[in-house]
């Protein structure tokens, strides 16, 4: 059973990088996806922080190999996979519908986001390069992305404003995050993924300049950087 579920951790792999290709892409929701369009909205990261999913999308083809090849029996890679698998074949089908609907893809990115958060906790301490990097960049990247979704549906849907709506789930981007680094220490990756969505927030928002979203950005990234690296890194294994 355990080569099984390493199979179709790789097969779920498999799907998700395939994902931007028989869709047609994606870089954030289109502006008259929603009642109220959202042009240019202060949650959404500038077009170039998406580039990231490249990273993640090999990184976790590689790694989905290495666990089947060298680790399917070991239970360190076990006990993340189930909910693994489930992310990721969720994940394989969301660009379609993001493409269609932004509210059943924030819905979708969210139970995405929660069972990466799961196989991220799960996952044991060992083969820092093969397991615990991809998973961390991939929840950390969900952890900003399912933040950004709510936002822009928040606003586009006329509950708050743009502007609170991008306070709002930076906010909360940050304080789920603090929880993921409180309860899986020793884990810059995690927090990496999250300060480049910040980054890219903070420079959608530099012309006009937004100056509360940038302030929130810019305290983030000190807080996470601060929260990643108050453990010493261990070494690669």
């Amino acid at each position: 059973m355990h080569k099984v579920k390493a199979v179709f951790a790789l097969v779920a792999a498999i799907l998700f990088a395939l994902s931007p290709i028989y869709s047609s892409g994606f870089n954030g929701f289109s502006a008259g996806q929603f009642p109220i369009p959202q042009d240019n909205p202060p949650v959404q990261p500038a077009g170039y922080a998406f580039s990231i999913w490249g990273l993640i999308y090999i990184w976790l083809l590689a790694g989905a190999l290495f666990g089947l090849l060298n680790r399917y029996d070991d239970p360190a890679w076990d006990a993340m996979r189930w909910p693994y698998i489930t992310s990721l074949v969720i994940g394989a089908a969301w660009i379609p519908v993001a493409n269609l609907n932004p509210a059943w893809a924030t819905v979708l990115i969210w139970i995405m986001w929660a069972s990466a958060a799961l196989a991220f906790l799960r996952m044991g301490q060992r083969d820092r390069i093969w397991l615990r990097t991809p998973i961390a960049l991939y929840t950390g990247w969900l952890t900003a992305a399912s933040c950004v979704a709510l936002g822009l549906l928040l606003a586009g849907y006329g509950y708050v404003s743009e502007q609170i709506a991008a306070i709002a789930m930076i906010l909360l981007a940050l304080i789920l995050s603090a929880a993921v680094l409180t309860l899986r220490p020793n884990t810059p990756e995690y927090a990496a993924a999250v300060v480049w969505a910040l980054v890219g927030i903070a420079f959608a928002n530099a012309d006009p300049v937004n100056w509360p979203v940038l302030a929130l950005c810019g305290a983030g990234v000190v807080a996470l950087a601060i929260l990643a690296l108050r453990d010493r890194p261990d070494r690669l294994s």
